[in-house]
Protein backbone atom coordinates (compact mmCIF):
# COMPACT_ATOMS: atom_id res chain seq x y z
CA UNK A 1 0.00 0.00 0.00
CA UNK A 2 1.68 3.61 -0.66
CA UNK A 3 2.74 5.70 2.20
CA UNK A 4 0.14 8.54 1.50
CA UNK A 5 -3.13 5.61 1.12
CA UNK A 6 -1.73 3.88 4.16
CA UNK A 7 -1.74 7.08 6.12
CA UNK A 8 -5.32 7.81 4.62
CA UNK A 9 -6.17 4.06 5.63
CA UNK A 10 -4.84 4.68 9.27
CA UNK A 11 -7.11 8.00 9.76
CA UNK A 12 -10.07 6.47 8.56
CA UNK A 13 -9.13 3.54 10.73
CA UNK A 14 -8.37 5.78 13.68
CA UNK A 15 -11.70 7.70 13.50
CA UNK A 16 -14.05 4.33 12.73
CA UNK A 17 -12.57 3.20 16.19
CA UNK A 18 -12.76 6.16 17.66
CA UNK A 19 -16.16 6.75 16.88
CA UNK A 20 -17.03 3.26 18.44
CA UNK A 21 -14.92 3.70 21.30
CA UNK A 22 -17.49 6.72 22.22
CA UNK A 23 -20.49 5.07 21.16
CA UNK A 24 -19.99 2.08 23.72
CA UNK A 25 -18.84 4.98 26.32
CA UNK A 26 -21.79 6.96 25.65
CA UNK A 27 -24.62 4.03 25.60
CA UNK A 28 -23.90 2.68 29.65
CA UNK A 29 -24.01 6.62 30.21
CA UNK A 30 -27.22 7.56 28.63
CA UNK A 31 -28.95 4.33 29.86
CA UNK A 32 -27.02 5.26 33.46
CA UNK A 33 -28.89 8.59 32.95
CA UNK A 34 -32.12 7.26 31.72
CA UNK A 35 -32.25 4.39 33.74
CA UNK A 36 -30.62 5.55 37.23
CA UNK A 37 -32.94 3.11 39.36
CA UNK A 38 -31.81 0.18 37.84
CA UNK A 39 -31.74 -2.30 40.42
CA UNK A 40 -35.14 -1.39 42.22
CA UNK A 41 -36.42 -1.64 38.23
CA UNK A 42 -35.13 -5.33 37.87
CA UNK A 43 -36.55 -6.40 41.16
CA UNK A 44 -39.95 -4.93 40.13
CA UNK A 45 -40.05 -5.97 36.26
CA UNK A 46 -38.72 -9.99 38.14
CA UNK A 47 -41.92 -9.08 39.92
CA UNK A 48 -44.37 -8.33 37.25
CA UNK A 49 -42.92 -10.73 35.31
CA UNK A 50 -43.64 -13.86 37.65
CA UNK A 51 -47.16 -12.32 38.25
CA UNK A 52 -47.69 -12.59 34.54
CA UNK A 53 -46.06 -15.88 33.56
CA UNK A 54 -48.35 -17.66 36.32
CA UNK A 55 -51.63 -15.10 35.80
CA UNK A 56 -52.57 -12.64 33.47
CA UNK A 57 -50.52 -14.92 30.53
CA UNK A 58 -51.89 -17.94 30.75
CA UNK A 59 -55.46 -16.32 30.15
CA UNK A 60 -54.67 -14.22 27.98
CA UNK A 61 -53.70 -17.44 26.06
CA UNK A 62 -56.64 -19.23 27.03
CA UNK A 63 -59.01 -16.25 26.03
CA UNK A 64 -57.45 -16.14 22.40
CA UNK A 65 -57.74 -19.63 22.29
CA UNK A 66 -61.61 -19.72 22.87
CA UNK A 67 -62.47 -16.79 21.43
CA UNK A 68 -63.03 -16.61 17.76
CA UNK A 69 -61.25 -13.62 15.89
CA UNK A 70 -64.12 -12.17 14.96
CA UNK A 71 -65.08 -11.60 18.42
CA UNK A 72 -61.35 -10.99 19.88
CA UNK A 73 -61.93 -7.85 16.64
CA UNK A 74 -65.12 -6.70 17.82
CA UNK A 75 -64.20 -6.50 21.93
CA UNK A 76 -60.84 -4.54 20.74
CA UNK A 77 -62.93 -2.36 19.01
CA UNK A 78 -65.03 -1.39 21.81
CA UNK A 79 -62.10 -0.59 24.07
CA UNK A 80 -60.13 1.36 21.28
CA UNK A 81 -63.14 3.75 21.01
CA UNK A 82 -63.45 3.97 24.98
CA UNK A 83 -59.69 5.10 24.52
CA UNK A 84 -60.25 7.33 21.87
CA UNK A 85 -62.10 10.03 24.48
CA UNK A 86 -58.59 10.07 26.27
CA UNK A 87 -56.91 10.57 22.54
CA UNK A 88 -59.39 13.84 21.55
CA UNK A 89 -58.90 15.43 25.01
CA UNK A 90 -55.19 15.22 24.71
CA UNK A 91 -55.36 16.70 20.88
CA UNK A 92 -57.48 19.56 22.54
CA UNK A 93 -54.90 19.86 24.99
CA UNK A 94 -51.72 19.85 22.43
CA UNK A 95 -53.47 22.71 20.10
CA UNK A 96 -54.41 19.93 17.72
CA UNK A 97 -57.92 20.73 16.70
CA UNK A 98 -57.86 18.63 13.66
CA UNK A 99 -56.89 16.09 14.92
CA UNK A 100 -59.54 16.29 17.84
CA UNK A 101 -61.80 16.89 15.15
CA UNK A 102 -60.87 13.50 13.23
CA UNK A 103 -60.89 11.37 17.06
CA UNK A 104 -64.30 13.49 17.45
CA UNK A 105 -65.74 11.94 14.14
CA UNK A 106 -64.24 8.74 15.63
CA UNK A 107 -65.85 8.67 18.75
CA UNK A 108 -69.48 9.99 16.81
CA UNK A 109 -69.78 7.00 14.29
CA UNK A 110 -68.04 4.23 15.78
CA UNK A 111 -70.84 4.75 18.93
CA UNK A 112 -73.55 4.86 16.89
CA UNK A 113 -73.06 3.47 13.20
CA UNK A 114 -70.80 1.12 14.90
CA UNK A 115 -73.00 0.08 17.73
CA UNK A 116 -71.10 1.59 20.44
CA UNK A 117 -67.89 1.11 18.81
CA UNK A 118 -68.07 -2.64 18.17
CA UNK A 119 -67.46 -2.10 14.75
CA UNK A 120 -64.32 0.55 13.62
CA UNK A 121 -66.46 2.04 10.82
CA UNK A 122 -64.80 5.63 10.85
CA UNK A 123 -61.46 4.08 9.83
CA UNK A 124 -63.15 2.92 6.75
CA UNK A 125 -64.28 5.97 6.35
CA UNK A 126 -60.80 7.78 6.41
CA UNK A 127 -60.89 8.75 9.77
CA UNK A 128 -57.31 7.29 10.99
CA UNK A 129 -56.99 6.88 14.49
CA UNK A 130 -54.31 8.99 16.52
CA UNK A 131 -52.37 8.12 19.18
CA UNK A 132 -52.23 10.59 22.51
CA UNK A 133 -52.21 10.80 26.06
CA UNK A 134 -51.58 13.01 28.68
CA UNK A 135 -47.89 11.80 29.40
CA UNK A 136 -47.47 12.82 25.78
CA UNK A 137 -49.23 16.11 26.17
CA UNK A 138 -46.51 17.03 29.04
CA UNK A 139 -43.89 15.98 26.85
CA UNK A 140 -45.77 18.78 24.52
CA UNK A 141 -45.51 21.27 26.84
CA UNK A 142 -41.90 20.82 27.24
CA UNK A 143 -41.57 18.02 30.44
CA UNK A 144 -38.63 15.69 30.15
CA UNK A 145 -39.43 12.18 30.45
CA UNK A 146 -37.60 12.10 34.02
CA UNK A 147 -36.22 8.55 34.72
CA UNK A 148 -37.51 5.09 33.79
CA UNK A 149 -39.67 3.67 36.13
CA UNK A 150 -41.10 0.04 36.30
CA UNK A 151 -44.50 0.36 37.83
CA UNK A 152 -45.89 -2.73 40.11
CA UNK A 153 -48.24 -4.52 37.88
CA UNK A 154 -48.54 -1.64 35.09
CA UNK A 155 -44.60 -2.02 33.76
CA UNK A 156 -42.46 0.44 32.16
CA UNK A 157 -42.52 3.82 32.04
CA UNK A 158 -41.22 7.00 33.39
CA UNK A 159 -41.46 9.35 36.21
CA UNK A 160 -43.61 11.88 33.46
CA UNK A 161 -45.99 8.87 31.94
CA UNK A 162 -46.51 7.96 35.49
CA UNK A 163 -48.14 11.01 36.54
CA UNK A 164 -49.60 11.56 33.12
CA UNK A 165 -52.11 8.24 34.10
CA UNK A 166 -53.86 10.26 36.61
CA UNK A 167 -55.87 12.72 34.74
CA UNK A 168 -56.16 9.88 31.89
CA UNK A 169 -57.76 7.47 34.52
CA UNK A 170 -60.49 10.12 35.18
CA UNK A 171 -61.20 10.24 31.13
CA UNK A 172 -62.10 6.45 31.81
CA UNK A 173 -65.41 4.79 32.52
CA UNK A 174 -64.74 2.92 34.83
CA UNK A 175 -64.58 5.87 37.99
CA UNK A 176 -68.13 6.44 37.04
CA UNK A 177 -69.11 3.02 37.18
CA UNK A 178 -71.55 2.16 40.41
CA UNK A 179 -71.85 -1.22 39.84
CA UNK A 180 -68.81 -3.05 41.45
CA UNK A 181 -68.66 -6.14 39.30
CA UNK A 182 -69.82 -4.84 36.30
CA UNK A 183 -66.67 -2.30 36.75
CA UNK A 184 -64.13 -5.04 37.47
CA UNK A 185 -65.16 -7.26 34.78
CA UNK A 186 -64.94 -4.80 32.00
CA UNK A 187 -61.45 -3.67 33.79
CA UNK A 188 -60.71 -7.23 33.13
CA UNK A 189 -61.74 -8.30 29.78
CA UNK A 190 -59.98 -5.07 28.46
CA UNK A 191 -56.83 -5.52 30.52
CA UNK A 192 -56.79 -9.94 29.22
CA UNK A 193 -57.67 -8.78 25.74
CA UNK A 194 -54.74 -6.25 26.00
CA UNK A 195 -52.40 -9.20 27.47
CA UNK A 196 -53.57 -11.24 24.47
CA UNK A 197 -53.00 -8.81 21.65
CA UNK A 198 -49.14 -8.47 22.83
CA UNK A 199 -48.25 -12.47 22.73
CA UNK A 200 -46.96 -12.37 19.23
CA UNK A 201 -44.95 -9.55 20.22
CA UNK A 202 -42.75 -11.53 22.66
CA UNK A 203 -40.95 -13.39 19.62
CA UNK A 204 -39.16 -10.12 18.92
CA UNK A 205 -37.19 -10.03 22.33
CA UNK A 206 -33.80 -10.67 22.53
CA UNK A 207 -31.18 -10.60 24.41
CA UNK A 208 -31.09 -9.01 28.10
CA UNK A 209 -34.97 -8.97 28.37
CA UNK A 210 -35.29 -5.96 30.85
CA UNK A 211 -32.77 -4.09 28.48
CA UNK A 212 -35.19 -4.93 25.16
CA UNK A 213 -37.66 -3.74 27.21
CA UNK A 214 -36.92 -0.69 28.00
CA UNK A 215 -34.96 0.71 24.91
CA UNK A 216 -37.91 -0.39 22.93
CA UNK A 217 -40.56 1.46 25.71
CA UNK A 218 -38.52 4.64 25.94
CA UNK A 219 -37.51 4.96 21.80
CA UNK A 220 -40.98 4.15 21.13
CA UNK A 221 -42.67 7.44 23.94
CA UNK A 222 -39.78 9.60 21.90
CA UNK A 223 -41.21 8.29 18.25
CA UNK A 224 -44.95 9.14 19.47
CA UNK A 225 -44.43 12.28 21.72
CA UNK A 226 -42.55 13.78 18.93
CA UNK A 227 -45.20 12.39 15.97
CA UNK A 228 -42.32 10.62 14.23
CA UNK A 229 -39.90 13.82 14.35
CA UNK A 230 -37.26 11.96 15.52
CA UNK A 231 -33.56 11.86 14.63
CA UNK A 232 -30.94 8.97 14.08
CA UNK A 233 -28.47 9.88 16.94
CA UNK A 234 -26.46 6.85 15.45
Amino acid sequence: MPMIGARRFGLVKSGVLTAMAALVVALPLQAAEEDPWEGVNRVVYRFNDTLDTYTLKPLAKGYQKVTPDFVEDRIGNFFGNLGDVIVMTNDLLQGKPREAGIDASRILFNTTFGVLGLFDVATHMGLQKNDEDFGQTLGVWGLGNGPYVVLPLLGPSTVRDAAGRVPDAFLQPYPYMDDVPTRNLTRGVGLVDTRAGLLSAEKLITGDEYIFVRNAYLQNREFRTRDGQVEDDF
